[in-house]
């Protein structure tokens, strides 16, 4: 029998917060099936979960395939109703993932849906946002975005839906791809995109869809537990200029990318400078 709900967790180097959080999953009363794609980690992930926790599959990579490249081998591997891709570095607390479930499960209409996140302090996550226009990813990523300052915050207010708290539930156009379910069919994330915007690809690909972000219960999410780089910040631009180019075409594309590199080339200035703090002993 097909269990009810397939759970995907893509992980590179997390071990310690990928234990923390199948933990809570293998005592779930739902009992999902639990997809663990491991991207060629070093810190002994892999091991940890054969050895703990047989129950899970585990897609023990030989190279990183990124968040999109992994999740898409997970969602091919799974058997289940439902398809949620979930963060290592988030522990689902009781009744999350039944209550995911049971909306779509009630509401047919709708194509996906979400959970209210918190950081380890309690303190509510801002996610779900609308489909960043082409000229929010302007004003947000160079220099224009300083020539225009309160542009740029009434496109971000609206972008990040000011004045919801995240404490309601709410339809909204794009998921967070640290927790986002799906009924398992014909879909995956975008290919060529390997870390970042994956989510409003999708919303563009299912334009007109429902999406649903519900505040009845919480996960817990540390949030950038395996992104807080140089070469993360690099991916970043990187995906954004894939994502624009795909979406808005190559003139849009040319621009944006000739008035990013002030903003990458400042960023790397400041990381040369920045003085590298001592190794601890």
């Amino acid at each position: 029998m097909a269990p009810r709900l397939s759970i995907v967790i893509v992980n590179y180097n997390t071990r310690d917060d990928l234990y923390a959080c199948l933990n809570a999953l293998v005592s779930d009363p739902i009992q999902p099936e639990i997809i663990v794609v491991d991207n060629a980690s070093r810190d002994g992930s892999a091991e940890m979960v054969r050895g703990d926790f047989p129950q899970v599959q585990l897609l023990a990579q030989t190279r990183n395939t990124w968040f999109c490249g992994g999740n898409n081998l997970g969602i091919e591997a799974a058997q289940g109703g439902y398809v949620l891709l979930l963060n290592p570095d988030t522990v689902p607390q009781a009744g999350a993932l039944a209550a995911l479930v049971n909306f779509l499960e009630v509401h047919p209409d709708y194509l996906g849906a979400t959970m209210q996140m918190r950081y380890p302090d309690g303190s509510i996550q801002r996610t779900c946002s609308q489909i960043p226009t082409y000229t929010y990813l302007l004003l947000q990523h160079t220099p224009l975005g300083w020539m225009f300052p309160g542009w740029r915050a009434r496109l971000a207010a609206a972008h990040w839906y000011e004045g919801w708290g995240r404490d309601t539930d709410k339809d909204v156009a794009v998921l967070p791809g640290s927790c986002l379910l799906m009924r398992r069919g014909d879909w995956q994330l975008n290919p060529d995109l390997l870390l970042y915007f994956p989510e409003d690809d999708l919303a563009r690909r299912f334009a007109g869809a429902k999406f649903r972000f519900l505040a009845s219960h919480t996960i817990i999410h540390k949030e950038k537990a395996a992104t807080q780089t140089w070469l993360a910040t690099r991916i970043y631009f990187r995906d954004m200029l894939v994502y624009t180019r795909q979406h808005h075409g190559f003139v849009r594309w040319a621009l944006l990318w000739l008035l990013t590199r002030p903003v990458i080339g400042g960023m790397w200035l400041k990381r040369r400078l920045t003085p590298t703090a001592p190794a601890k002993n």
